[in-house]
């Protein structure tokens, strides 16, 4: 290791490094009072409001984003622990169900919290030869291990401030 940064990785009877901090940049530009443009490295997005919540359905809530990430991120980190692991593990499928009360968002009452109240994951998973325990063992590691269930869970340090004061 060269890198004060670097970890190493055991994989395949190899050892890779990977970075001890990673920063993801998102930036977004508003079109509208419910729509934003925004961009990440290479890729664009475009999250707006379902009609029925003032917007014109050109993408995905906020909300449907932040689920949406959850699968593509339980998927990678559960393909991941397979390979690790020596597993077989042909695909996942994934639901989840998100039940939130948008009345502190839309300010007609703030008895609960904003976010979620409730996140229901089911997985799917096609893997070949690996008994329950093992799967059971290899689902936990993957939340455990999936960066955006610890967001979502944690008490991440979130700062927002305005930058043109």
């Amino acid at each position: 290791m060269n890198n004060v940064n670097e970890a190493p990785l055991v994989q395949d009877e190899q050892v890779r490094t990977v970075p001890r901090e990673v920063k993801v940049i998102v930036h977004g530009q508003s079109e509208n009072p419910t729509r934003m443009n925004l961009t990440s490295g290479k890729f664009k997005m475009i999250i707006d409001e379902p009609e029925n919540m003032g917007g014109t359905d050109a993408g995905p809530s906020p909300i449907q984003v932040l689920l949406m990430s959850l699968a593509g991120c339980l998927n990678v980190t559960g393909h991941e622990i397979a390979r690790q692991r020596g597993y077989k593990l042909n695909g996942i499928k994934i639901k989840i169900e998100g039940v939130m009360n948008p009345c502190a968002f839309i300010g007609c009452s703030f008895e609960e919290r904003a976010g979620f109240q409730q996140i229901k994951v089911t997985v799917d998973a096609d893997m070949e030869g690996v008994s329950k325990e093992d799967m059971e063992s290899w689902l936990e590691e993957t939340e455990k291990r999936c960066p955006v269930t610890d967001n979502v869970r944690a008490d991440t340090s979130i700062s927002v401030a305005i930058s043109n004061v």
